[in-house]
């Protein structure tokens, strides 16, 4: 049996970047020597409509990529968080985009970490890097993926692309370590 293996899944609308998110996170994790599985579904209208990832993250190789009960959430809408909070595991960590989320009475036998998303986003200047806060906070909060190997990945990930948003993407990261780290007592 393996010693390491996580699941993640992020939720959230289209355009939310919830798949750019799990790639992250699923290409750090191969940077880092893990096996991994990254597994998208959306709807047809993608930007507006749901969408999800599922990552898988384990020292050895991976049997299935589904994940039915995940070792960590990220929530970015309110539908998410009804259809996948009940399968997130005992012990679990759930990150949620609390700009769009209320979970007023959080499930006891797992840390839930409210995490402004789109405010922080707003006060970078551009709200597409909503999701870039929660995958710092992600990264902070769990055992996935180290901090600074999830940054380097974003780095590679985004420059390729898009190197003038670079900086802001960096800044995004980092704010959402410090919601999780302050979240965390760290």
């Amino acid at each position: 049996m393996a010693k390491f293996l996580r699941g993640l899944i992020a939720a959230g609308f289209g355009g939310q970047g919830v798949l750019l998110l799990g790639q992250i996170v699923a290409h750090a994790a191969m940077k880092e020597g893990r096996y991994v599985t990254w597994i998208p579904s959306y709807g047809p209208e993608m930007r507006g409509g749901t969408a999800n990832c599922s990552v898988a993250i384990s020292d050895e190789e991976i049997g299935s990529p589904v994940v039915p009960h995940p070792d960590c959430l990220v929530i970015m809408n309110q539908p998410s968080l009804a259809k996948f909070e009940p399968d997130l595991k005992p012990g679990g960590i759930l990150l949620y985009n609390s700009d769009l989320v209320t979970y007023p009475e959080p499930r006891a036998d797992i840390k839930a970490i409210a995490v402004p998303c789109n405010s922080i986003a707003l006060e970078l200047g551009n709200e597409k890097v909503a999701n870039v806060v929660t995958l710092g906070a992600l990264a902070a909060a769990t055992d996935l993926v180290s901090v600074e190997g999830c940054k380097e990945t974003l780095a590679e990930l985004m420059g390729k692309k898009k190197a003038a948003l670079v900086e802001i993407n960096m800044t995004a990261f980092d704010r959402g370590v410090e919601v999780a780290r302050k979240a965390l007592g760290r």
